[in-house]
């Protein structure tokens, strides 16, 4: 057994233990908005349930280990103090790992992610439709834990307004833990669902910042083969294969193949392309994905 004292480690490196030891944490996917209105959207898996009367969730915005700087969401429940807490199901996973991108602020990560912003009931930050659970709510205090990097701030909230999609609810009106499919936070790149297989990773946009949903061509957008998760891996790229990239993957066989077979049926050939595509992705392969969907009939 070995033992090991916090100030044994640098911060860092004790920040990383901690995540790998306590897990699986669930995660909080947060809304808000700053006094101007500008929207942040960001996940936290520094959060649970802590009360049911009066219903309290908490998450901790900590502040950054390496550099001691604050997150946006902290700032804005400073300024604005609602939030929406949403419940992430492995169907959003992929654009709720986009979103924790350190984008600059005011930019909208509703609109990075390819999320839908849907107005609240009660509280002024939007919540996002394609979530199976959101928790409207006022915060009712922000209890910082320190003033050194990796130090939590504790965002106590109080539940005002739950919505619920019923496509997660069984015969009795329960939440079906399959049907909700939660993701939770391990170490490192690593998550694990409630379903299916448990283990997976997701690159984590810690020092690089992906193009957004946002920027991806309408046609691959607006795909009806390339999914949520698939998207919200694609937006996960700095940048986009050349031209010359692109041209040069146009002589693979696969692709020679599908232009022949689909030269006269453009709907077809998008179909087929996508998928391939999809495949690549599944294999990890994105910059091959990427070439592929940037084909030109």
């Amino acid at each position: 057994m070995k033992t090991i004292y916090p100030n044994d480690l640098a911060p860092v490196e004790f920040h990383a233990l901690l995540q790998g030891s306590i897990a699986p944490r669930p995660i909080a996917f947060v809304s808000t908005v700053d006094l101007k209105g500008n929207v942040n959207l960001s996940p936290f898996s520094f959060f649970n349930l802590f009360s049911t009367n009066p219903p309290i969730l908490i998450f901790s915005p900590s502040r950054r280990v390496r550099d001691n700087t604050t997150k946006h969401t902290l700032e804005n429940v400073k300024e604005v103090p609602e939030v929406v807490i949403h419940v992430v199901g492995f169907n959003l996973v992929e654009q709720m790992s986009l979103a924790s991108t350190e984008y600059e602020k005011g930019v909208n990560e509703f609109v990075k992610a390819g999320l839908t912003e849907m107005p609240s009931a009660k509280v002024k930050p939007p919540r996002v439709k394609e979530a199976p659970i959101a928790f409207e709510c006022k915060v009712n205090e922000v209890k910082p834990l320190g003033e050194v990097g990796g130090s939590g701030n504790l965002v106590i909230c109080e539940v005002m307004v739950t919505h619920i999609s019923e496509d997660i609810l069984d015969e009795l009106g329960r939440i079906d833990p399959h049907k909700l499919d939660a993701v939770a936070r391990l170490g490192g790149n690593w998550y694990s669902r409630a379903s299916g297989d448990s283990l997976f990773q997701i690159p984590k946009p810690l020092r690089t910042k992906g193009i957004g949903i946002d920027q991806i061509p309408d046609e691959i957008k607006n795909s009806s083969i390339l999914t949520g998760n698939n998207l919200g891996r694609l937006g996960n790229v700095e940048q986009l294969p050349t031209q010359e990239e692109v041209e040069a993957y146009s002589s693979r066989p696969e692709i020679q193949e599908i232009r022949l077979r689909f030269v006269n049926d453009e709907e077809s050939w998008l179909d087929h392309i996508h998928l391939l595509a999809q495949e690549k992705l599944w294999l990890g392969e994105m910059e091959e994905a990427w070439k592929i969907l940037l084909q030109k009939r």
